[in-house]
């Protein structure tokens, strides 16, 4: 029997404006599309609370936009050790945003619900390794190239992460069954 609690996924960057909003939204609708929607709920953060409220970089809501995703429902949080209690899985896009989640956990168990989001890049070279080739580059300080570049590493990164949630959910109840 399904499980009545979705499998909660976060994504942390440092301001929430950039690269975490983005997966945000791209995981929300590769997830919808696989129709796993219903059983997977995602959230984004960040670790600085600079931005709390404020809605995603004009940039990065542009290349949404151009790909054909909502960027206007993302306002930006912060992540807080409750986020540890609330998620099943906390994929964080840098190897500094890593140290900064794992400072908040309360428990060694906490620490291995965290991952690298490119943990799950079929382009990275070494998957298991922490080292800067898992990193998401932050596109903040660059032109918006850099913007591009990111929504691509995610849009295949958020595939295979799909294909991963799609494992560790329960099927989908069918009407009629029982």
């Amino acid at each position: 029997m399904p499980s009545p609690d979705p499998y909660r996924v976060a994504v942390v960057c440092l301001g929430n404006i950039c690269r975490s909003p983005i997966a945000h939204v791209v995981l929300d609708a590769k997830l919808r599309e696989a129709g796993l929607d219903d059983r997977v709920e995602v959230s984004s953060s960040g670790t600085g609370g600079w931005h709390e409220g404020e809605p995603m970089d004009p940039r990065a809501a542009a290349v949404l936009s151009d790909a054909g995703l909502d960027p206007t429902r993302h306002r930006a949080r912060t992540f807080t050790i409750d986020w540890y209690a609330e998620h099943d899985l906390i994929l964080v896009m840098d190897a500094s945003n890593r140290a900064d989640v794992l400072e908040l956990a309360p428990t060694v168990a906490e620490q291995a619900s965290v991952r690298m989001f490119r943990s799950f890049d079929p382009e990275a070279n070494d998957p298991e390794a922490n080292n800067p080739d898992l990193d998401v580059p932050d596109p903040w300080y660059g032109g918006d190239q850099g913007f591009r570049d990111v929504l691509a590493m995610i849009e295949r990164t958020s595939d295979v992460l799909v294909e991963h949630l799609a494992q560790q959910v329960p099927p989908a109840e069918r009407p009629g069954a029982s």
